[in-house]
């Protein structure tokens, strides 16, 4: 197995390529920054990238945001993050869609050489290494994540004109709005709550129905 680390911490850096190589695998690049994990992954196409969260230069983000980068634009290299921190949002945007070849495990919880090498080969092998945690708060936030939170005030206001059985031109007129502004908050909220045009499906309904549950 071929990997790429991106780790700031030289140390930790140092251990991991170490283990791994122990291991059996080839660490192909360990680096210290986002930018240059993205060009070790365009130069050597790695089986696997092991990315922490938070990286220079201002120590935020710029490690998950480079792992969706990976796995949009490199489907064939698999991403497996390793952080102190569950990024609630992030790490939901990392499995969306497909969770195959992902992984998310925090770093104060891998007890285990042998477990850790062992979640790397899965991810690697198209699999999925989820630290419990990281599930735990995924689900709760997808408990109690409002489904109209994208929305802007004049969204929500459509919404709720559109809740009530009224047509573009009544809700124009009740907001005293030209109808092509409506049209396009229309457009831009179901485009938030995901409601992409189908012929099976009214999404106006689809969306009122997002509107009653948010009600609750």
């Amino acid at each position: 197995m071929r990997i790429v680390i991106a780790e700031d911490s030289v140390l930790l850096r140092a251990g991991l390529t170490r283990l791994l190589a122990d291991a059996g695998d080839e660490v192909v690049a360990a680096v210290g920054d986002a930018e240059l994990l993205l060009d070790a992954v365009e130069r050597h196409g790695p089986d696997l990238a092991i990315v922490d969260v938070r990286m220079p230069p201002t120590f935020t983000d710029e490690g998950i945001r480079a792992a969706l980068r990976l796995r949009a634009d490199h489907p064939g290299t698999a991403v497996l993050v390793l952080s102190q921190y569950v990024e609630e949002r992030y790490a939901t945007d990392l499995l969306a869609g497909n969770t195959s070849g992902v992984g998310y495990l925090l770093k104060d919880r891998v007890a285990d050489v042998g477990d850790f090498v062992e979640a790397c080969r899965r991810v690697a092998d198209g699999g999925t290494a989820l630290d419990p945690e990281v599930v735990s708060q995924l689900l709760a936030r997808a408990r109690t994540t409002d489904p109209l939170a994208g929305l802007t005030p004049r969204e929500r206001e459509v919404l709720g004109l559109m809740a009530e059985g009224r047509s573009n031109s009544a809700i124009a007129a009740a907001m005293v709005v030209g109808e092509g502004a409506v049209e396009k908050h229309v457009s831009n909220l179901f485009t938030k709550l995901d409601l992409p045009r189908d012929e099976a499906d009214h999404r106006r309904v689809l969306a009122v129905l997002r509107w009653m549950e948010a009600q609750r």
